[in-house]
């Protein structure tokens, strides 16, 4: 079958159909989908009833593995998956939601924010593909936002107060935005800020885009309150209905995204219920800026 994608938001996110992941894709397909994924910037693959092997082994069409280690407070021995995917579903290792004062499930609520998987990596991700294994009754819909559209409707001074400005990232932003200040040693340098571009040009259609994220806490060579005030305002533009979709999860979709040129969020949802979610992601090429040396 032929590889076809029908967009259902005004700017993007497309829904694929003639393809099945639990086969390998042919040279075509994979250049069929990258190019549908720098046009849509999202993509919905409905229907994919896809093991965890099928789910990396699709990824990696697209890119290297993303080191799972480094984007959360779990550590190695204590995850519940253990074949390179990331958990991002309410589960302990005994598969059973985790307690609501669980320190790993107050963590995970920063996924309830707007944010760019990984900004907070010296060389952010490039893709995220999402498998949704239970979903659950209330709630928990993904949001999307696509940041080109949100660029492109900025006024002209914006666009030239913002182009070569550089954000610092943590994941202590995000989490602390929520009260989450908990972390050891070993955690805070971990999640030491690395630095991003506010506006990013894609590799292949040259088209920009605003870099936001709630992992962005700071604007080199600004103040603080001022720097935040802007991140807040281009976020609030950013995030407007026009540039948004919601998808509502059924099981066995796939969504992919293109962290380049989108944010998203989780919405909440019942937490006493199971929602298992199992995230590839396929890891960047390059710094969006270079990093200062190491201290």
């Amino acid at each position: 079958m032929t590889v076809s994608i029908r967009q259902l938001q005004a700017h993007f996110f497309g829904e694929v159909s003639g393809v099945d992941l639990r086969k390998p894709l042919t040279p075509q397909e994979a250049r069929d989908i990258e190019a549908g994924m720098d046009k849509y910037a999202v993509l919905l693959f409905p229907g994919q009833d896809i093991t965890d092997e099928q789910q990396m082994a699709f990824a990696l069409n697209f890119g290297e593995r993303e080191n799972p280690r480094g984007g959360n407070i779990i550590k190695p021995q204590e995850s519940r998956l253990s074949t390179g995917l990331n958990d991002v579903s309410n589960l302990g290792k005994d598969g059973k939601p985790l307690p609501r004062d669980s320190r790993v499930h107050l963590f995970n609520l920063g996924n309830c924010l707007w944010h760019s998987d990984s900004s907070f990596r010296p060389i952010p991700a490039k893709f995220s593909l999402l498998s949704a294994r239970v979903v659950n009754p209330k709630g928990g819909n993904t949001e999307f936002a696509d940041m080109r559209a949100a660029y492109d409707a900025l006024d002209d001074d914006t666009k030239a107060e913002i182009e070569d400005l550089i954000c610092e990232h943590s994941l202590m932003y995000s989490r602390g935005s929520l009260g989450f200040l908990d972390y050891s040693e070993e955690e805070k340098a971990m999640f030491k800020p690395v630095l991003q571009r506010l506006v990013r040009t894609h590799p292949v259609h040259r088209r920009k885009s605003l870099y936001l994220s709630s992992h962005a806490g700071a604007i080199v060579g600004m103040s603080m309150p001022e720097a935040r005030l802007l991140l807040r305002d281009l976020s609030e533009h950013a995030t407007q209905p026009q540039f948004v979709h919601v998808h509502k999860w059924t099981v066995h979709d796939l969504v992919m995204w293109d962290n380049r040129q989108t944010m998203h969020r989780v919405r909440r949802y019942d937490q006493s219920q199971p929602r298992d979610m199992r995230r590839a992601t396929v890891a960047g090429t390059e710094p969006t800026v270079a990093q200062q040396a190491a201290e």
